[in-house]
């Protein structure tokens, strides 16, 4: 089984082209539904400080459930914005990969390439066009953190 893990959502472009790069470097990661198999909150604390993250900014501030429940109030500490992720695993952010060279919350989806054990086996566009991976298995450009 591969060392890589990545919680995926199947419905998002992004978590789709970063799935696609794994496999693109050859390996056959672990990959868990969140929406259907939600971590514990254990393994969310884990995955959050793994990535360095302010809890609030792993969670999707664009589904209208943030809005709804007023999170961007400051009046919400990090439990009680882990246990929002944890009731509307929609608002965590995704994808994130887990590897033995680290953890990465992957917007860009090029991101995961920094975490990756192997390189890249082929050129890679993502679902855009967007060319990411030349032929000899080369990053075209840098990714930054959205």
């Amino acid at each position: 089984m591969s060392a890589i893990t990545i919680y995926h959502n199947p419905k998002c472009g992004t978590s789709r082209n970063t799935l696609a790069l794994i496999r693109n470097s050859g390996e056959a990661p672990k990959v868990i539904h969140y929406l259907e198999t939600p971590p514990t909150r254990d393994t969310l604390k884990v995955l959050i400080t793994a990535m360095g993250l302010p809890v609030r900014d792993m969670m999707r501030r664009k589904e209208a459930i943030y809005s709804e429940l007023d999170l961007d109030n400051s009046k919400w500490n990090d439990e009680a914005l882990i246990d929002h992720m944890l009731a509307h695993p929609i608002l965590i952010n995704r994808p994130i990969v887990v590897t033995p060279l680290g953890t990465r919350l992957c917007r860009p989806s090029e991101l995961v390439l920094d975490v990756l054990p192997q390189p890249q086996r082929a050129a890679f566009n993502k679902e855009d066009g967007e060319a990411v991976v030349d032929a000899q298995g080369q990053r075209l450009k840098t990714a930054q953190r959205l």
